[in-house]
């Protein structure tokens, strides 16, 4: 509440105890003999007077006295005081009730200063009500406007609360909870405690909270940190403070112990306000404090899923929108535990602490026939707050992918979100990206580059758990697409993917496999041999509108090439493609049939042809017929690798040939 310090109501007590107002000089007589009546009744109308111009509000008295009038401290006493709503809510509601308040004034104080220095050793408030709501033009009831007013405040020595109760309606947070506040007699310090409990709900989930704190004069002291022993538990988030803060009043500074313990730091939106992506059950532990304007978590530790986290974030409130600026690091990062960053079900379906809507979630995409994650974009969540960022995954714990660490700048400004950049290692290589979405409209536009960056085939090769190889992969992707989830965008973007490699080797299971050399197989593994020398890898794939088509895909390895033709429909999510191999010797056992892997992109089929190929052609040739694919790889296949490579020469070749065998068609006989 807005009180200008106290000073109006300091001028008005002063006006009542020294009689300053010109009408009441004038009944100094009048007054003694109702001091020896002992009706103090026929002030009453006066003080409520005084009362009402004080705040602001219709303040009503039932009965007033006052005790020992004529000692050093007399004490003043109204009994059912009632406090009155601005004028935009129902006649028949008021803010708040007070049963009984008793001042007790130190007279002597006040008379050697004439009235400018009003002391009050004890305020008593009994069984205090407060209804605290919104009005019929949406403004609360709980902000007052006082008049201005010139002088110091009252001191105060004791304030002591009964049996106090505050209920909170806010439709416009979907809150409806009851305070209860009490005054604890003093601690081992010998000051009292105010105490004050919550239930209800908070933001649509039940809340339970406490409060301990100092005591409501010690707000007002900037010589002593105000403690603070604050816990709350919403739906399933725990929110533990402790510690002290410097004038809570003008939030000077804070020396907080914060712990956060929940399902999901998602929760947090509604409780705090801050938006953050869905992840797994979490617990986090630093210090809280306030400084330059800002919320500051600091030196935090924790977990979140099966990943650590540790590092500092901070809130600058105040804004259009609240800044946030987190700087985080993960010793070892799950991979899982960041799916909720994409829209998929956050964290590993078998961890034992998540919540029964995260079960849900994971027994959804389990049984789900789709592969790409198509839970919507929350936009009001990132239009909500602007993002500083910086996360590092140290090391990525993950047996199914060879990804081996991450670092992320992450920016949101005005819901246009920037990935600037995302960056995975691949052994002594990395896949780069840099990610823009703008989400100001309803429907998410998002551009991505992505930059495969001597990609260590080795690495992707040991992930398999089966094959082996050696080499280094290089290439590039860009996407363009629109649309509220992953699945959309990817299903509506346009873009292309080019890969490229140069020298190395491969498992020779791998390549007898693609032909179904089953001899071949049966002596790879055995270990003879165990791997086949890669002259080249070629390949190209453009997407449109959510189809990937095969422009090019060439392996050519010391025993065979595999030609790959056919699409990836993303939009459906599935695939049609063929694996042919065209082997470079006789083999004996080999039956050179295609392998088609078609279906859903889930869970595709992976079998060969049923019919064993006839007439097979050269792999030239086969080049011959991409043509243009080929001849358009040409300017970037030097990417990632090497300039003089195998890759070149095999496409400058394959390319010089066709277009003699086409010239040699069109000569006359």
């Amino acid at each position: 509440m807005r009180h200008a310090e106290g000073q109006p109501v300091r001028d008005a007590l002063r006006d009542v105890i020294f009689w300053r107002h010109p009408l009441l000089s004038g009944l100094a007589i009048v007054i003694a003999f109702i001091v020896m009546a002992g009706d103090w009744d026929w002030l009453r109308p006066l003080v409520e007077r005084a009362a009402s111009t004080a705040i602001g509000r219709e303040v009503t008295i039932a009965h007033f006295e006052v005790e020992n009038l004529l000692s050093p401290a007399p004490l003043f006493v109204a009994d059912g005081i009632t406090i009155g709503n601005p004028a935009d809510f129902p006649d028949e509601s008021r803010f708040g009730s007070i049963d009984r308040l008793s001042v007790r004034l130190d007279a002597l104080a006040a008379l050697n200063s004439y009235g400018d220095d009003i002391v009050l050793p004890q305020i008593t408030v009994e069984h205090p009500q407060g209804d605290l709501r919104l009005g019929r033009t949406g403004d609360p009831n709980w902000v007052f406007s006082m008049p201005a007013s010139s002088g110091k405040p009252p001191r105060i020595g004791s304030l002591i609360v009964t049996d106090g109760t505050l209920h909170i309606v806010d439709p416009k947070v979907n809150s409806d909870f009851t305070v209860a506040i009490n005054t604890a007699p003093p601690g081992k310090d010998g000051e009292a405690r105010i105490v004050a409990r919550a239930r209800g709900t908070y933001s649509g989930a039940p809340i339970n909270a406490e409060f301990i704190g100092g005591s409501l004069l010690s707000l007002r002291d900037p010589a002593k940190p105000y403690p603070v022993d604050f816990k709350a538990a919403s739906g399933s988030t725990r929110i533990a403070v402790k510690g002290t803060v410097r004038e809570p009043l003008h939030l000077k500074g804070a020396n907080l112990h914060l712990d956060l313990v929940g399902k999901d730091l998602a929760d947090l939106y509604q409780v705090l306000g801050i938006p953050l992506a869905p992840t797994p059950p979490y617990h986090l532990s630093g210090q809280l404090d306030y400084a330059d304007q800002k919320i500051r978590f600091r030196n935090f530790t924790g977990t979140v899923g099966n990943s650590d986290l540790e590092g500092d974030f901070e809130v600058e409130p105040g804004r259009e929108r609240p800044v946030i600026t987190a700087d985080l690091t993960s010793r070892r990062v799950v991979l899982a535990d960041l799916a909720g960053f994409i829209g998929a079900a956050p964290g590993k379906s078998d961890n034992p602490n998540q919540s029964e809507q995260q079960k849900i979630a994971h027994a959804r995409q389990e049984a789900s026939p789709k592969l790409l994650p198509d839970m919507p974009i929350n936009l009001p969540k990132i239009r909500a707050a602007d993002f500083k960022v910086h996360y590092k995954g140290r090391r990525i714990d993950s047996k199914a992918t060879p990804l081996d660490n991450l670092e992320a700048y992450l920016t949101i400004d005005d819901g246009k979100v920037a990935l600037h950049p995302l960056s995975f290692g691949v052994g002594t290589g990395e896949i780069s990206s840099d990610i823009a979405l703008d989400a100001q409209r309803n429907r998410v536009h998002a551009k991505a580059r992505i930059d495969f960056r001597r990609v260590d085939l080795h690495r992707i090769m040991e992930s398999t758990k089966i094959f082996a190889g050696a080499g280094v992969i290089g290439g590039r992707a860009e996407i363009d697409g629109s649309g509220n989830s992953l699945a959309e965008l990817l299903g509506h973007g346009n873009g292309n993917l080019k890969l490229f490699m140069n020298g190395g080797d491969v498992s020779a299971l791998l390549v007898d496999l693609a032909g179904l050399d089953f001899g071949g197989s049966l002596k790879s593994v055995l270990g003879l041999p165990s791997k086949t020398t890669i002259r080249c890898m070629v390949s190209d794939f453009e997407l449109k509108q959510g189809v990937l088509q095969t422009q090019a895909l060439v392996f050519d390895t010391k025993e065979a090439n595999i030609i790959g033709t056919g699409s990836v429909d993303l939009g459906q999510e599935t695939v049609q493609y063929r694996l042919t191999q065209e082997p470079k010797h006789f083999s004996i056992g080999a039956f050179h049939a295609p392998i088609d892997i078609d279906g859903r992109l889930k869970r595709p089929s992976i079998k060969p042809d049923p019919t064993i190929l006839g007439a097979r052609t050269g792999a030239a040739v086969l080049l011959g017929v991409l043509l243009t694919p080929a001849a358009a790889l040409l300017p970037t296949v030097q990417l990632g690798l090497a300039n003089d490579n195998d890759c070149d020469q095999l496409t400058r070749s394959a390319v010089a040939s066709t277009m003699a065998a086409h010239a040699l068609a069109r000569a006359p006989n």
